[in-house]
């Protein structure tokens, strides 16, 4: 997950029986093809998941403890998806994509004659000279600095301005107030523990340099300034490089080409760990539903898989894919919906439906037509056994952003990231108040014991029914039933190519 959810709020969550069949699935899916969604979801085994989960840890730990983009671990991790897609029958291809990304030439702030400091370069920050500069320190007498007022008497003219993160305003209000008073460069420290990445929020509104750095390190500055005058050179310099990665596509032999299922999750993690539950979960439990899938030889839809390159660097793998596809006539007509699974095992759980009826969270983004039938197929299933579940706010901040913005319905799941867990949400799932859904997000900690088998196993079943369901019917979603025109031989469309173009020699150099 690249960037932060809004915490969850309660939904309601009606208990029903397993044998009310017809809360489960699409009227069709009773008389349709091949075994019931039900069945199909008892079918999928979360001891199988944990199988791929292990297969990347192992990967991670040959790599430098990562499957990060761009690296080695990333590479290992799709040839394990598409080794395993293969054996169960599926053909697989690459969808390649570039993009830029900033390469950090310099990020340290040194006290003279003292510590050197590690910094974070904020998101549309300008760079500092080669060498960095040097200057003293400033402190503003309100510590966030908010604003010109918040400096009284100080003075930040030609100094580096050292001010708090927090004071409910954010970082370019701060650097903008510093430089309007002459600061050279603003270092924000933070108000937990650690360093954190920040943005400006756009291009052009700060035109001096502008970091993070951790609690720590800011509170020495701040004690140094205050004990006396005190220099620091700032060095903080990013350069753009344009770079290639990909996606890693399958899709169902069976079914009708012009009523497409499709579920995505993210394949690479963050640097700093082996990204297991973020999102190896996601990942693993789509890989799972895709071999199990694999065997029904009679679908009246097409599924096809999606395994994202480069979200953690800002959804570019899904970005660019449904870009492509919307230059290609008629394409994005061919989906009747996207279900996105973006970490599924969080150790201190909620069960989290993507809230595409806008119940609980008014979205930021226009909620495409079909979204909230596409969230009922999984809140159907959680009230039919008992399962609570909670809506968690549809915002675009994860995989699903591009599709929803082409007009493509979505919904999904995920068991939390960096919010806090409710007393409310303990009474629903257990579990911990007070402290995060996955206390060990985008951290080195989150390896293979940072999943909770209960959470996986309630998802992995929520995500093969909802996917056999869709599978037989989408006429709630797009009006669309039936098995359709399947006589066409099977060939997966991938951008820059005809959808009929044979794509076994990309098997074969994977």
């Amino acid at each position: 997950m690249s960037a932060r959810r809004p915490t969850t709020t309660l939904a309601g969550a009606v208990a029903l029986t397993l044998g009310v069949t017809a809360l489960l699935a699409p009227p069709a899916a009773a008389h349709g093809r091949g075994g019931s969604p039900e069945r199909f979801a008892q079918q999928v085994s979360s001891r199988a998941v944990m199988r791929h989960l292990d297969a990347f840890q192992r990967i991670a730990d040959r790599n430098d403890g990562n499957r990060a983009a761009l690296t080695p671990g990333y590479e290992e991790s799709a040839q394990y998806v598409e080794r395993t897609l293969r054996r169960a029958g599926y053909r697989t291809w690459r969808d390649p994509f570039t993009f830029d990304r900033e390469v950090v030439d310099a990020a340290t702030l040194t006290v003279t004659g003292g510590a050197t400091y590690d910094v974070d370069q904020m998101e549309f920050s300008v760079s500092t000279p080669e060498g960095g500069l040097t200057s003293p320190v400033a402190v503003p007498d309100d510590p966030f600095g908010c604003t010109v007022e918040a400096w009284g008497d100080a003075d930040p003219a030609g100094a580096v301005a050292v001010v708090s993160r927090g004071g409910d305003c954010p970082f370019s209000a701060k650097a903008t107030a510093a430089e309007a008073l002459g600061a050279v460069a603003v270092v924000v420290h933070n108000n937990v523990e650690g360093i954190f990445a920040g943005t400006l929020g756009q291009e052009g509104l700060v035109t001096v340099p502008v970091v993070g750095v951790s609690l720590a390190d800011g509170q020495a500055l701040v004690a140094a300034a205050a004990a006396g005058p005190v220099e620091v050179t700032l060095d903080a310099r990013v350069h753009p490089e344009e770079v290639e990665s990909f996606n890693v596509l399958a899709e169902t032999r069976a079914g009708r080409d012009d009523n497409v299922v499709m579920l995505g999750a993210h394949l690479d993690g963050v640097e700093e760990g082996a990204g297991i539950n973020d999102n190896g979960t996601g990942s693993a439990a789509i890989l799972e539903v895709a071999v199990q899938l694999g065997r029904e030889k009679r679908l009246n839809n097409t599924v096809r898989f999606a395994w994202w390159g480069a979200e953690e660097l800002g959804l570019i793998g899904s970005t660019a894919y449904v870009e492509e596809l919307a230059t290609q006539e008629g394409e994005l007509d061919r989906l009747a919906t996207y279900l996105n699974f973006d970490m599924v095992g969080s150790p201190n759980y909620v069960i989290g439906v993507y809230d595409a009826d806008q119940s609980t969270y008014p979205a930021p983004v226009e909620v495409p037509a079909g979204s909230p039938e596409t969230e009922d197929v999984l809140t159907g299933w959680f009230d039919a056994i008992g399962q609570p579940w909670v809506d968690t706010e549809f915002s675009g901040r994860s995989d699903y952003q591009a599709f929803i913005e082409n007009g493509v319905p979505a919904s999904g799941l995920f068991t939390g990231a960096d919010d806090i867990k409710t007393e409310e949400e303990v009474a629903l799932f257990g579990g911990t108040a007070g402290i995060p859904h996955d206390p060990n997000y985008h951290s080195p900690a989150d390896d293979i014991t940072n999943v909770n088998p209960e959470a996986l196993r309630i998802m992995t079943k929520a995500i093969a029914f909802a996917t056999a369901s869709l599978a037989r019917d989408t006429s709630a979603i797009n009006g669309v039933s039936g098995p359709g025109d399947q006589g066409k031989p099977w060939k997966p469309w991938w951008p820059g190519k005809g959808r009929h173009d044979d794509v076994r020699s990309l098997d074969d150099a994977a």
